[in-house]
């Protein structure tokens, strides 16, 4: 098992790598409203957890870039291992009968300045209990849906997908359907994407090269839709209705987000953590 720990911690550390490349690549190349401005980089900071019973809990390390395309984007890794607390290791597969566990991954979130750009989210994870398992997924939040960026980044999932099994991506979209769904406004929080989880089909080596594929999907398709858009002028009142779009996803993030509750619960940084919060929003 130590071994397809490492692999895994190794392999969300060299896709953080290569997408923040990518992502500042894009600053570079911006030629929209803010490009008088210096083009954005990434700042990175380590941090260290400490666990629920006293010692080291592992860490990571956050990736954050605030620029002329992007708002703010984050990028995160972390590798963590300690024990639940004995509430929390009851909603964990495999934990309720022992607490320990070890979690890597990676999470990612990025809000442009455009409202024609679409804010994306991403992650994929590997959590060892009594049990071991991949999660994660990809979808994204236009505030002006466009057909042709909406099918792209369905149809790089789909290819991702259908390496593996015919049937991952209909569950799976699905799955982030559902999931993505904001109950109390009865909404969708944007176009969809795939979200997995528990994924452990007895061969790890095939479920690892999947999440695996799912990353570089999404690491490919971003860059594409944000080239046909980013340096679109926008007004004012198409501002707005980006500010009043992030609070939806505010609400969701707050309310229903797994991840935010794992890392709260698990000690995480917090800094790390609400990365996904918008710089700015606005609610009716």
């Amino acid at each position: 098992m130590e071994n397809k720990k490492n692999r895994a911690s190794a392999w969300f550390e060299e896709l953080r790598t290569s997408i923040c490349s990518s992502y500042e690549q894009l600053e570079q190349d911006y030629a929209g409203p803010y490009c008088d401005l210096a083009p954005g980089k990434f700042e990175r900071k380590s941090w260290r957890r400490e666990d629920l019973g006293g010692g080291d809990g592992g860490g990571g390390i956050t990736a954050v870039m605030e620029g002329r395309l992007f708002e703010r984007v984050g990028v995160n890794v972390s590798t963590v291992h300690g024990t639940f607390s004995e509430e929390f290791a009851k909603a964990i597969p495999g934990a309720e009968e022992d607490p320990r566990f070890w979690a890597s991954g990676i999470s990612l979130v990025a809000h442009p300045w455009s409202p024609h750009v679409p804010a994306v989210h991403f992650n994929t994870r590997f959590i060892v209990t009594t049990k071991a398992w991949f999660g994660g997924g990809g979808d994204m939040t236009p505030t002006f849906p466009d057909d042709q960026d909406t099918k792209d980044f369905h149809n790089a999932f789909k290819a991702a997908c259908g390496k593996h099994d015919p049937e991952y991506f209909p569950k799976f979209k699905k799955w982030c359907d559902d999931y993505f769904f904001i109950k109390h406004r009865n909404e969708p929080r944007g176009v969809g994407g795939i979200f997995y989880d528990n994924l452990d089909s007895g061969d790890w080596d095939a479920d690892f090269a999947f999440s695996q594929d799912v990353g570089r999907a999404f690491r490919d398709i971003v860059p594409k839709i944000y080239r046909r858009h980013m340096d679109q002028p926008w007004s004012e009142e198409e501002r707005d209705a980006l500010l009043y779009k992030r609070g939806r996803y505010v609400e969701f993030n707050l309310i229903y987000d797994r991840g935010t509750l794992f890392g709260l619960k698990t000690g995480g940084n917090v800094d790390a953590i609400l990365m996904s919060m918008p710089p700015e929003v606005k609610w009716r």
